[in-house]
């Protein structure tokens, strides 16, 4: 035991002690507001926080990106690309498109990147995350976000890898097809990581593809593996890059041949679908032909008149669909349905009037006849250009219309060409049922055989003549609406077609409908297979010729008339 005196010591002492340090504890609490204010403020910039804790976290580090952006040396514009790629942030692939496109800009006031579009009075400003427009303001608020070659190379192939998680087959396909283009060092091992989530069968084919082209950059087992892959693919990026390999002079002669023989598939392929496209635009021009002589068929084979008016009568269909479009402006992709029977009712109108007035007068007299209709087309030409325009007009093609259906990548089937194949097949089908079919074909059919042996049988033949007439030149309108989506629309568009179309109707034989569709089409395909050596004008001259020589042979054409109609 401690004596008692050694115990009123320590006691004392642990007393003071303790005052102490509650005296200091008071100190310390009075001063504390001083104290935090010595203390450095946490860091609010990305920057500090790296340099305090060694990362950023992801927010900071997409708008660290964004910030890199707006500096002017490239290369830290590169890793800024990389960063906005790797952060597989959504808002991303916003900011990596408007760049590739030249739309990024930033404003000057806050330094907030924005994407700027011309307009009326400065630039638009939309917002890349929202799609918020800001407003328009002048040049001088903003500043261009710059880009060189190799930006642009690393901005294709971010895209692309980035749309390869869309949920849209067709998005992860031009994706795809976007890598192999760019021919991006990383592409088959990108696409091997990603291949085996792939669902769609197309996207994984093409995946495929972009394997093999990366491995001709391999050992030479892969490259010959590789190249028996490719033989025949007709994608461009193959066919250079095989083509790059036969020219390689450090090349195994191995895989130079074998790349030879792979490029010898692409050639062949090449010329079969180029040979296909060709006969595809030969059979539009034919139909084209078929259109615009299957009117002239019935007028000029059936009633024997020769009409040089035919073509004004197309061009007046083509103008009936260009004013359907301006009296219906917000109704593009209807107005071409409306300008068919449009069309059909205006120059079938015309057709008839141009018979009753003049024509009716002059049958039996076809010199007379083909100088009336040539002053008849010169009036209808003159009147156009009085009251519309002396200028071709603008027609443009509904969206239905416009475009193409792609094949493959050497071969693609324009829609307008397509619908104007089938158009002129439903009309070919149409005139053909009323002629056999209806009252009017019988007494078409039945004057045209024996005029006054009709007319003793009760069947009124004027009446026959102007219906006739109407019809064939109604035909000739909805031949103009087609032609309109094809051709300049101008006074002079039937001058074009009207030469054309009698050699269409004497080939294929007077008055015989089968003949004139045979004969249109063929002559559209020999046409377009002579285009490519011969030229345009030449070409025509050659089937010209030709046609002289076959009806020095064959006077009647294809397809001759049989019975009574032969012998008138």
């Amino acid at each position: 035991m401690y004596p008692r005196t050694q115990f009123k010591h320590d006691t004392e002492n642990t007393f003071w002690r303790n005052l102490r340090l509650f005296g200091l504890l008071i100190i310390c609490t009075l001063n504390l507001p001083s104290l935090a204010a010595d203390i450095p403020a946490a860091p609010d910039k990305a920057e500090d926080k790296l340099q305090l804790t060694g990362q950023i976290d992801t927010e900071d580090e997409f708008s660290h990106a964004l910030t890199l952006l707006r500096g002017k040396s490239f290369k830290d514009k590169l890793k800024a690309i990389d960063t906005l790629a790797a952060s597989r942030n959504p808002k991303a692939l916003h900011y990596l498109k408007a760049l590739l496109e030249a739309k990024l800009y930033y404003r000057k006031d806050d330094q907030k990147i924005i994407i700027a579009r011309r307009a009326d009075k400065g630039y638009a400003l939309i917002d890349p995350e929202s799609g918020e427009n800001l407003g328009t303001v002048p040049k001088r608020e903003i500043k261009k976000i710059t880009l060189n070659n190799a930006m642009r190379r690393a901005l294709r192939e971010k895209i692309a890898s980035l749309s390869l998680s869309n949920p849209d087959p067709n998005v992860r396909y031009a994706a795809v097809d976007e890598m192999l283009s760019s021919r991006s060092k990383g592409l088959a091992a990108t696409l091997k990581t990603l291949i085996d989530q792939e669902t769609n069968s197309k996207v994984r084919k093409l995946m495929q593809v972009g394997i093999a082209l990366g491995e001709l950059d391999g050992d030479k087992p892969a490259k010959l593996s590789a190249l028996e892959y490719l033989a025949g693919n007709l994608h461009p990026s193959v066919r250079n890059r095989i083509q790059s390999m036969t020219e390689d002079p450090s090349e195994d002669q191995a895989v130079v041949t074998a790349a030879r023989t792979a490029l010898k598939k692409i050639e062949d392929k090449v010329y079969f679908f180029n040979t296909l496209e060709t006969l595809f635009f030969g059979l539009s021009l034919g139909s084209v032909l078929v259109l615009a002589a299957i009117g002239l068929a019935i007028t000029f084979g059936v009633m024997g008149v020769i009409n040089m008016a035919h073509g004004e009568l197309i061009m007046l269909g083509a103008y009936t669909t260009y004013l359907i479009q301006q009296a219906f402006p917000g109704f593009n992709d209807l107005s071409i349905l409306l300008a068919i029977p449009a069309a059909f009712i205006v120059s079938g109108l015309v057709g008839i009037l141009i018979e009753r007035s003049i024509i009716r007068f002059l049958y039996g007299r076809p010199l007379e006849t083909l100088l009336a209709t040539f002053g008849v087309s010169l009036i209808l030409q003159q009147l156009v250009r009085s009251l519309i325009s002396p200028q071709n007009v603008p027609v443009s093609n509904p969206s239905w219309l416009s475009g193409s259906l792609q094949i493959n990548s050497v071969f693609s089937l324009t829609y307008n060409r397509l619908y104007i194949i089938l158009f002129s097949l439903l009309v070919f089908a149409g005139l053909y049922l009323i002629l056999k079919n209806t009252r009017l074909g019988l007494q078409v059919r039945a004057v045209a055989q024996n005029r006054a042996m009709a007319r003793a049988m009760g069947v009124r033949s004027g009446r026959v003549d102007a219906l006739t007439f109407g019809l064939g030149s109604g035909i000739a309108g909805v031949a103009g609406v087609a032609l309109s989506q094809l051709t300049n629309v101008g006074p002079n568009l039937g001058q074009s077609y009207i030469i054309d179309s009698f050699m269409v109707v004497v080939f294929g034989g007077v008055g015989n409908l089968f003949g004139t569709l045979v004969a249109g089409l063929s002559l559209g395909v020999a046409n377009k297979i002579l285009e490519p050596w011969a030229g345009a004008v030449l070409a025509k001259i050659f089937v010209l010729i030709f046609i002289i020589l076959f009806i020095q042979k064959y006077p009647r054409g294809l397809f001759p008339q049989k019975g009574r109609a032969a012998e008138n």
